[in-house]
């Protein structure tokens, strides 16, 4: 009955990838908001060890021992006056299982009203995205968990207003040898309303398929995930400057060359990553994201996009997470989350 349960969720989660197999508009859902997830690549971390900034991309990881615990993150220097904050909190109930709240906002700063010719008045306007999610996770047996968010997602840029209601939908297995894998549906939705004339904007669903396993001898626990099953090409015509500055495309890289394309197909959606724990009160994470870099990298010139790394460290009550994250040559936003335990109050 439980494993029937799983695939009925996947299955409902499968009938959305014909309608919703390219990107959308509310990229905010995506945004990597904690440093524990930043430092690991950004992908739906298959952990179930109580951290309660991994439910927000699996709701399968919420468990009763999140009971209680309280997050709050932020998200720095993004690009110039960009900032992102998070604010979570969790609550179990013996009858319905564990339920996690979160809220994000995210401000992209203030822009000055000009007119065509680019005259500006001294007037502004700010833009900004929020979401709200509602958590649900429940362990089935000592191997089976699933979980489900419902999220409200909302735009406010200038004047116009846009609003979505979105769900993910998880499932977790922990194997006999202790690997612990994960397979997540997230943004399965619609859009509600829109002030923008434009048409309708689609939320930007992705199916992630992810796992992790701690090593016997060594402190060290492996991270991997291949995300956006649902959409197989990842890749784009690339363009280079001509002489005048104009971008052409390279025809020597647009050649048909059916391997190469295969493999860089293959690892545009594989992210890798690991923690190494040292002691009881220090751990250490990186990551390396190959989509990431292949999407922001630019040619000819060598680059650490793609690249994260941070750390952990338990003080008194509290235990911080701090990560760097090199999303493009120019921005690498820090990422700051503090966990509590409020019970221990």
């Amino acid at each position: 009955m439980k494993k029937h349960l799983l695939l009925l969720i996947l299955a409902l989660a499968m009938g959305q990838l014909t309608a919703q197999v390219r990107n959308g508009t509310y990229r905010a859902l995506t945004a990597t908001n904690s440093a524990r997830v930043a430092a690991l690549g950004g992908m739906p971390l298959p952990m179930h060890d109580g951290d309660l900034q991994t439910v927000t991309f699996n709701p399968s990881a919420i468990t009763d021992e999140m009971s209680g615990h309280a997050t709050l993150s932020y998200v720095g220097d993004f690009h110039t006056h960009i900032h992102f904050g998070t604010v979570q909190y969790a609550r179990s109930f013996e009858k319905f299982g564990s339920f996690a709240a979160t809220l994000q906002y995210h401000n992209y700063g203030t822009f000055d009203y000009a007119s065509e010719g680019g005259v500006t008045d001294g007037s502004a306007f700010n833009v900004s995205d929020y979401a709200m999610t509602i958590g649900w996770g429940r362990q089935l047996t000592d191997k089976w968990s699933i979980g489900a968010n419902l999220k409200y997602a909302g735009l406010q840029y200038e004047s116009y207003q846009a609003g979505a209601l979105a769900v993910d939908v998880a499932g977790g297995y922990i194997t006999d040898s202790k690997w612990a894998l994960s397979l997540t549906a997230r943004n399965i939705g619609m859009q509600l309303f829109s002030d923008f004339d434009a048409e309708r904007f689609l939320l930007p669903f992705s199916l992630d398929f992810t796992a992790s396993k701690q090593l016997e001898h060594l402190p060290f626990t492996f991270v991997f995930g291949y995300n956006d099953i649902q959409r197989w090409n990842k890749l784009y015509d690339e363009y280079l400057p001509d002489d005048n500055g104009s971008l052409v495309i390279d025809e020597e890289e647009q050649k048909p060359n059916a391997f190469r394309n295969v493999v860089k197909n293959l690892a545009c959606h594989f992210v890798i990553g690991g923690e190494l724990n040292i002691g009881k009160n220090l751990v250490l994470r990186a990551a390396y994201n190959y989509g990431r870099h292949y999407d922001m990298d630019v040619p000819d010139r060598r680059s650490l996009t793609g690249f994260s790394a941070g750390f952990g460290v338990k003080v008194k009550m509290f235990e911080i997470d701090y990560a760097l994250s090199r999303n493009n040559i120019v921005g690498s936003p820090h990422f700051l989350t503090i966990r509590v335990d409020l019970n221990k109050f």
